[in-house]
């Protein structure tokens, strides 16, 4: 008896073996969440990424947090407010959460992004692919030079390591310079990366998979930085310059209005043009009056793009920095209706800039070429960008071609662009605008702001970086010290 009760046991444990067995053999994939994925593939993390660096570049549409709209396009004098005048940029005070909001976006949703889709795409990554290094690369150095444009110095060669094998939680604050150098080394990088023969991508947004549209955004962004720094760098800018613009098949750059960077947009609430969001439900914006005069006296018509005429055909402008009362007796243009469409596009860098930044260069003697033939190619590309042809006496308007003559043109052609057009006047000191309305109140001891000040949330979790931030800044943390690229 005792032996059929063992025989019995032995058995009963082989079937409930054999049963787990079975069981087990399929229990990892049966215990994998679908929704919550161990691994993410770049095709879904670029999406959002593009997304968030282009809204806080062109728009965005959360208020107190619009650097673009609020600040740097009332700044330069495409737009002025009507109203909370005061509290919202045009009088040179911003709110704290401009800051905080372009830092928080920029460094936690979009570059810690590409820089996963670097790491996840790399040559022992789970997903190697050199088109998606080479996006991430171009993505990231075009962040950083956003935000170090804006900031000053800024945590760049330590940032994004907060889950690195030996992480880094309070990353170093780099100079400007330092970041521009490591900048335009990362994008001869990506030109390099960026294969047309090679593998595809998926969940581009910008160029839709265009591995040569990515190849010229690189390059021309280089361009553009190289630019920027010449005047404290001259023999590295033209070094970077001579190198693109004499090999174009290796490094292809914009050549029309069919292949810049801009971001097009789709009517779907998340995916609209952020122009769109913020104009067509608010209405405390006109157009600046600076802008209008110079149009008129240009008798340009990139006046009927960039705004909307008054009820008996006239354009008038709206003076910056004026009280809400004072602003209230004005009748003034507002924005024009192809900055209202839900579908527009948001623009990253044009053909036209780029044929700006060579007529400048040409100018300050760093590439070869006429001046005034590439100052008039780049404004009749910003006429076509807006479907309109240069009239053919236009360079008559314009008169002697000097610095000022190209960087006024340039900032009548980046209207959208505020924040690269906040870049250039500071650089450069162009446009020269009006003296102020006698009704305007402008704050920060009356100075057009440098810069925007670095978040509270800095000041709590990074001082002791940030303290060395502000002393490679050269003065206090406020609006008022100029940047390192300032031409003399």
């Amino acid at each position: 008896m005792k032996s059929i009760k063992r025989i019995c046991s032995i058995l009963m444990i082989s079937i409930v073996g054999l049963i787990l067995e079975a069981c087990t053999g399929d229990f990892e994939e049966m215990n994998t969440d679908p929704n919550n994925p161990v691994s993410i593939s770049p095709a879904l993390l670029l999406p959002n990424a593009i997304q968030v660096s282009v809204d806080r570049y062109w728009g965005h549409s959360t208020r107190f947090e619009r650097l673009n709209i609020d600040a740097a396009m009332c700044w330069m004098q495409h737009l002025a407010r009507n109203i909370y005048i005061n509290v919202e940029g045009d009088s040179y005070e911003i709110p704290l959460t401009i800051s905080s909001g372009t830092w928080d976006a920029l460094y936690n949703d979009a570059l810690i992004n590409f820089e996963s889709v670097l790491k996840l795409s790399a040559e022992d990554g789970e997903f190697h692919n050199s088109n998606y290094q080479g996006v991430a690369i171009t993505m990231k150095a075009f962040t950083f030079s956003y935000m170090t444009d804006v900031f000053g110095p800024i945590p760049y060669s330590e940032a994004l390591k907060g889950t690195a094998e030996e992480a880094i939680n309070s990353p170093k604050y780099d100079s400007m310079e330092e970041i521009y150098a490591g900048l335009l080394e990362e994008l001869g990088t990506a030109n390099a990366l960026l294969d047309v023969n090679g593998p595809a991508i998926n969940g581009d947004i910008l160029f839709d998979g265009d591995i040569l549209k990515w190849k010229k955004f690189a390059n021309s962004l280089r361009l553009k930085l190289a630019n920027h720094q010449a005047e404290q760098k001259p023999m590295e800018s033209q070094a970077v310059m001579a190198e693109i613009l004499g090999n174009p098949s290796v490094y292809p750059v914009f050549t029309n209005n069919d292949d810049f960077a801009q971001l097009h947009h789709v009517d779907v609430i998340g995916s609209r043009n952020k122009m769109f969001d913020v104009f067509s439900t608010r209405s405390d914006w006109n157009i600046s009056e600076t802008l209008i005069n110079k149009l008129l006296e240009l008798d340009d018509d990139r006046i009927t793009v960039y705004a909307l005429p008054l009820a008996d055909g006239s354009y008038a402008g709206l003076p910056n920095g004026l009280t809400d009362a004072a602003a209230s007796t004005y009748t003034a243009s507002t924005i024009g209706t192809k900055f209202l469409d839900p579908t527009a596009p948001s623009i990253l860098m044009s053909y036209a800039e780029l044929l700006f930044i060579k007529a400048e260069a040409a100018y300050d003697g760093d590439i070869d070429g006429d001046p005034a033939a590439l100052l008039e190619e780049a404004i009749a590309a910003s006429f076509d960008q807006h479907g309109l042809d240069m009239p053919g006496d236009y360079m008559s308007r314009v008169g002697m071609v000097d610095k000022e003559a190209i960087m006024t043109q340039k900032w009548l052609a980046l209207f959208g662009q505020g924040i690269e057009a906040w870049t250039e006047y500071r650089r450069t000191g162009y446009p020269v605008f009006p003296p102020a309305n006698p009704n305007s109140v402008f704050y920060n001891e009356g100075v057009l702001p440098t810069r925007i000040e670095y978040p509270t949330s800095e000041y709590s979790l990074n001082k002791s970086a940030l303290d060395e931030g502000v002393r490679i800044l050269g003065g206090e943390d406020n609006m008022r010290v100029p940047l390192w690229w300032v031409e003399n």
